[in-house]
């Protein structure tokens, strides 16, 4: 059963998307884990909503690979494997690499401004501190608005969507692994800002080799924690 105080931060308004909201943030804050079982009675009674806009949230997540759905059964928190976050890890290197090509060879364009940069370089900063400290819940927060607001930058709302869906998979994926290290500082990547100086400097070699690092290092802890 998910946790029990999560009803009162959700409102009347918009419940669908909040209720998705806080179902995604359970499963990232490990407090609903890979293979846990609920249904769409048991989500409604602990929010105090209806069951309609919980079984859409439900959908939604299930069509966002969080979820899966069993007829008559309910829903399951989706197990992802090894080899599912290595394709992730390729999968993300493939679209970050046209993303930073396509931002350094088009700086100028309207929505790469200044102001923009210098917002993604504070969630990045937010995101570094986070991951400096060993905090885990923290930095994933942040760590998906940082690289929501870079991809945005990019111009292409799909491309966007695709990747952010990408990262919560990938941090899905590797969360109930980080969460067996008892201390986590100095294992979390931090390279936020480095990253956005590269892009101010339209260097999208050195931004990939920031992020071909950052991803080997990510795989490596992953598949070694993997092995306790």
């Amino acid at each position: 059963m998910p946790g029990t105080d999560g009803g009162a931060a959700v409102q009347r308004s918009t419940l669908r998307q909040q209720i998705a909201d806080a179902l995604r943030d359970e499963i990232l804050a490990g407090r609903l884990e890979p293979g846990q079982e609920f249904t769409v009675k048991e989500i409604a009674e602990q929010y105090g909503v209806s069951a309609t806009p919980v079984r859409e949230a439900l959908v939604d997540l299930s069509g966002q690979g969080l979820l899966d759905s069993a007829q008559h059964r309910g829903f399951t928190v989706h197990e992802y494997s090894l080899a599912d976050y290595r394709g992730m890890i390729e999968a993300r290197s493939l679209v970050t690499d046209g993303i930073f090509r396509g931002l350094a060879a088009n700086a100028d364009a309207h929505h790469v401004t200044p102001a923009a940069l210098a917002g993604v370089r504070r969630r990045g900063e937010e995101a570094a501190r986070a991951a400096a400290a060993g905090d885990l819940n923290v930095l994933i927060g942040y760590d998906l608005r940082f690289w929501r607001e870079l991809s945005a930058l990019f111009g292409n709302p799909y491309l966007s969507d695709f990747f952010h869906r990408l990262r919560v998979q990938s941090w899905m994926c590797a969360v109930p692994h980080l969460r067996r290290v008892d201390d986590l500082r100095g294992h979390l990547w931090s390279g936020h800002c480095g990253l956005v100086d590269a892009l101010v400097a339209r260097d999208a070699r050195a931004a990939q080799d920031i992020v071909t690092a950052y991803n080997a290092d990510s795989l490596a802890l992953v598949e070694r924690l993997a092995k306790r």
